[in-house]
């Protein structure tokens, strides 16, 4: 096999951040299917479909943790920095075989209440990934009332080749701190990350202000992961909220005429109201439309 240009070293560690270089592939019908990869070149050749925003280069790692199916993550544990292996797992090493009894049927109003759905950009179609009393799964078929999931793995059923180099270890506490943040979020390089004194400091992106997945579940476990792995005396999230800058008026203020002065204490002089002080006029409250909601899903018969 080939050889990264960095020295090799002993084996990591399970629980360490390392960064890994892979291509991931999957059998169908005799043929391999591109799952996933790190390099342009590789996506490029298969014609691979990139989703938006995404990124090629080595990607963050937790040894022994749950990204990849358990024989899989241990051939990872046991490769040397700076090696690069190749191996082939059965369906049964990989993601499992196929159970039909993990395709389950729920109704359309079961799915509706789910926090991903309630969402102003929610879909619903074919392959939405949802989660459902703690389980993640894929829809299949949907109805205009009943809606079924799939809950096997995604390549359940399927061998499994993986070509992969662990670069090295991700030691430097802030970027540990954001490869954490990806594994757990994504997005990790719009997280502002502060490491001074044992307080961890983590600025939000505008999008997780509002993210349902941020509050409900991913900001939860990164505050476990962050104390396992950087043992901080305090985390500390810092939302930022900018206040914009009022709006200027069309016209500019008109300066206030002089009056001349008043001959009758009977007749006062007839200004706008605010005008004695130069005020503009006092106007009405803004007015502000109600909450986007979500557009119904659209009926669709199997």
């Amino acid at each position: 096999m080939a050889e990264h240009p960095a020295a090799s070293s002993p084996s990591s560690k399970s629980g360490e951040l390392v960064e890994l270089d892979y291509d991931l592939w999957a059998e169908t019908g005799g043929k391999w299917e591109l799952l996933d990869t790190t390099h342009a070149k590789v996506a490029e050749a298969e014609s691979f479909e990139v989703p938006a925003g995404f990124e090629f280069g080595p990607r963050p790692h937790l040894l022994g943790g749950e990204e990849f199916p358990a024989a899989i993550e241990n051939a990872i544990l046991n490769t040397a920095a700076g090696k690069e292996v190749e191996r082939e797992f059965p369906p049964a090493e990989a993601f499992g075989e196929r159970d039909p009894k993990l395709i389950e049927l729920f109704s359309m109003h079961e799915i509706e209440r789910l926090p991903e759905m309630r969402r102003d950009d929610a879909e619903l179609r074919l392959g939405t990934v949802l989660t459902i009393h703690g389980r993640r799964g894929r829809v299949v078929t949907y109805t205009a009332a009943r809606v079924r999931v799939d809950f096997n793995p995604p390549f359940a059923g399927r061998k499994v080749r993986i070509k992969l180099t662990v670069i090295g270890p991700i030691s430097e506490p802030t970027a540990k701190a954001r490869a954490l943040v990806e594994l757990t979020y994504g997005r990790g390089k719009d997280f502002g990350v502060h490491f001074h004194e044992k307080v961890l400091t983590l600025t939000l992106p505008d999008r997780s202000k509002f993210d349902l997945a941020w509050h409900s579940a991913a900001k939860a476990r990164l505050i476990e992961r962050l104390r396992t792995q950087l043992h901080p005396t305090m985390i500390r999230f810092v939302e930022e909220y900018a206040t914009p800058s009022e709006a200027k008026p069309a016209e500019a203020k008109k300066a206030k005429p002089t009056a001349a002065p008043s001959t009758s204490a009977k007749e006062p002089e007839a200004t706008d109201a605010g005008a004695k002080s130069g005020e503009e006029p006092a106007k009405g409250p803004a007015k502000h439309s109600g909450p986007k909601h979500a557009e119904a899903v659209a009926a669709k018969s199997e």
